[in-house]
């Protein structure tokens, strides 16, 4: 058993490489051992591209070892055909004997049928290792698919004094103000990489004009999204550039033109923010890094719709301005970054 999960182990160390490459597919890796020895290993690169078994299998150098080997993948082989073939034929094709899982797939899609198809035809498979570990390294794919909405990741910076924004009442205060260090910054530019797409509310992008890529960071910018409802959107916002993918959720009878831009109207009521969140899971956006503003964080803190939260408190006063949102939970981590905070939050009881 400890060998067993010291081999899933390696799987999740690879797995999280595809953090940010491979959603709405689930993060995987796979290690191909004989006795205590690895032999083979890979992960799932890049959405689109080759499964993790597939990667790892390749990487043996000796095929014939397969046929005394035992395979180790944190995620439930695929049985249907996607993008790529089925996972669990090619396990068969290759002889491969056994087959250690630590989690099924709850895809309707797979849902214990590539467990099934491997048995059918005589590989012994044992699963549940690690369990709870695999759950969370791939929380955000369970719960897109558990509870049919994208995972939720809430962020905002505060300063010492509580508040998220300066007083806008002031006409000329209509640009940025930066609450934390340089360093957080980039740090903030990571976390966007990490996630499908970016969600801000209407004011956030009148007020800051934000362009919502990942500039401080190298990876793939995350699709914009801008919820407005009942405010009509200036034409030269930043966010309607071509950097990135945006959609626009409105109940205005408006469409915003271009060539990456998508406008989706929704009756304007008390479900707006339920229906804007089920049709990011029709788009099979798999996750969402929420920046602000006020209003949109604390709707989503009030309905108790999030499943992480990012705090940062910047050494600074506002003295007047936009209070922010504020939480029941007590924080599960606090670092100090360059005389900032920053403060992590984890919501195990969301709907």
């Amino acid at each position: 058993m400890m060998m067993d999960e010291r081999m899933m182990r390696r799987c999740f160390e690879l797995a999280q490489k595809g953090l940010g490459s491979v959603a709405p597919n689930p993060m995987v890796g796979c290690v191909i051992a004989l006795g205590n020895r690895i032999i083979g290993e890979g992960y799932h690169q890049k959405y689109g591209g080759a499964h993790a078994e597939v990667n790892a299998i390749r990487s043996v150098k000796n095929s014939e070892l397969l046929k005394k080997a035992t395979l180790y993948v944190n995620l439930e082989p695929c049985s249907h055909h996607g993008k790529t073939p089925p996972c669990s034929e090619l396990i068969i094709k290759m002889g491969i004997p056994k087959v250690i899982v630590s989690n099924l797939d709850p895809n309707p899609k797979v849902a214990g049928k590539g467990v099934e198809q491997l048995q059918k035809s005589g590989v012994e498979v044992i699963h549940g290792i690690l369990e709870k570990e695999g759950d969370i390294l791939n929380q955000r794919f369970f719960t897109f698919h558990r509870k049919n909405r994208p995972y939720i990741v809430l962020k905002w910076a505060k300063t010492l004094d509580g508040f998220m924004d300066i007083d806008r009442s002031d006409p000329d205060k209509k640009h940025h103000y930066w609450i934390t260090n340089p360093e957080l910054k980039q740090w903030v530019h990571k976390w966007r990489s990490e996630e499908t797409a970016i969600v801000i509310g209407a004011q956030t992008a009148i007020n800051d004009n934000p362009i919502l890529n990942v500039r401080e960071w190298e990876g793939i910018n995350p699709i914009r999204i801008v919820i407005t409802k009942d405010s009509e959107l200036p034409k030269n916002l930043n966010v309607f550039n071509n950097l990135a993918k945006t959609i626009v959720f409105t109940s205005l009878n408006i469409t915003y033109s271009g060539e990456n831009i998508l406008t989706i109207r929704l009756n304007s009521n008390n479900r707006f923010l339920k229906n804007v969140l089920f049709e990011l899971y029709k788009l099979d956006i798999q996750s969402v890094f929420v920046e602000g503003g006020y209003q949109l964080l604390h709707s989503l803190i009030e309905m108790n719709i999030w499943d992480e939260a990012r705090v940062l408190t910047g050494n600074k006063y506002f003295q007047k301005g936009q209070h922010a949102p504020k939480l029941v939970q007590n924080a599960s981590q606090k670092t100090i970054i360059n005389e900032d905070l920053f403060e992590f939050y984890t919501n195990h009881n969301s709907i």
